[in-house]
């Protein structure tokens, strides 16, 4: 059974860590082909910024990161998940997971077509599409 995890990157154990690192580069870089940005970014390492991720026994099947560094407005991104774990509902869980240490504003910017997908969070589009990446977004935010 899957279990969820979350903690700022200085208090995350080394494997877990390596493996959020491996997952999101197999989903963003060689998935998506996302090479115009790094991956690696310096986020993580901000005090504030919490890594969300589900583990079922030494595979890390989906993470996410929480970035709490505009106000009162959390942003919830990196969200992947192994290709052979999709459809399980473990993004879900996670989405859910990180809004329950949110109790404020959260803000997303969602690949577009998932937008109905967190819609059902409570997510409304807040503006125009526009591309990140090379990739088809939508800003996105959810009011308590």
């Amino acid at each position: 059974m899957p279990s969820i995890h979350h903690a700022p990157l200085r208090k995350t154990d080394p494997e877990s860590l390596y493996r959020i690192v491996a997952l999101r580069t197999d989903v963003f870089v060689f998935e998506q082909g996302i090479t115009s940005e790094p991956e690696l970014d310096g986020r993580d390492l901000d005090p504030t910024t919490e890594l969300f991720w589900t583990r079922e026994g030494d595979e890390v099947l989906a993470t996410l990161r929480v970035l709490h560094d505009d106000g009162d407005i959390a942003h919830i991104g990196r969200v992947a998940t192994a290709r052979h774990a999709r459809g399980r509902g473990l993004a879900a869980e996670l989405i859910e997971a990180a809004l329950g240490t949110c109790p404020g504003v959260v803000g997303i910017s969602a690949q577009a077509y998932l937008e109905h997908w967190y819609a059902r969070f409570g997510f409304v589009r807040t503006g125009a599409n526009y591309l990140e990446a090379g990739i088809d977004h939508v800003p996105m935010r959810r009011t308590p």
